[in-house]
């Protein structure tokens, strides 16, 4: 099974200690075992750290980071590790305005399970959680109301 994530880009540091949780079961009662993660903002981030822990437990899971755009820059590529990346086919051709809403909708194809933060009904946390609730797929939102 495969798992993504969507996220709001300031996430709260707190929230990779769910992250870890919610992966370690999921690997355990779920059989998940690929995991694809975006690189835009601080819940990508986290998730992407959490599965990295989780990895000298399991090194059976395997993740990836999914670009939306090739780099550009000479230096940068030189400089950055791309081993553990994918770049979805086709994405080359897609105008830098919409390549992260490709991407992501990418992601969704792949998984199974998407693991989300989404506290605002706005943005694109938001906007591609429920779309993928539309398709069909597990949602797990890590999101929870402050208790009074």
């Amino acid at each position: 099974m495969t798992c993504t994530f969507f996220g709001h880009r300031n996430a709260p540091r707190e929230v990779e200690n769910k992250i870890k949780e919610v992966l370690d079961t999921l690997i355990k009662n779920q059989c998940v075992s690929r995991f694809y993660v975006g690189d835009n903002g601080n819940f990508d981030y986290m998730a992407y750290r959490a599965l990295g822990a989780l990895k000298q437990e399991y090194p059976y899971i395997c993740f990836a980071k999914v670009l939306a755009y090739l780099p550009t820059d000479k230096e940068e590529f030189s400089t950055s590790d791309y081993s553990n990346t994918v770049f979805p086919e086709g994405l080359e051709s897609v105008p830098p305005r919409f390549a992260i809403d490709k991407r992501n909708r990418w992601m969704i194809e792949q998984a199974d399970i998407v693991v989300v933060y989404v506290k605002y009904s706005t943005g694109g946390a938001a906007k591609f959680a429920e779309l993928a609730k539309r398709r069909g797929k597990t949602v797990i939102n890590l999101y929870q109301e402050p208790q009074a």
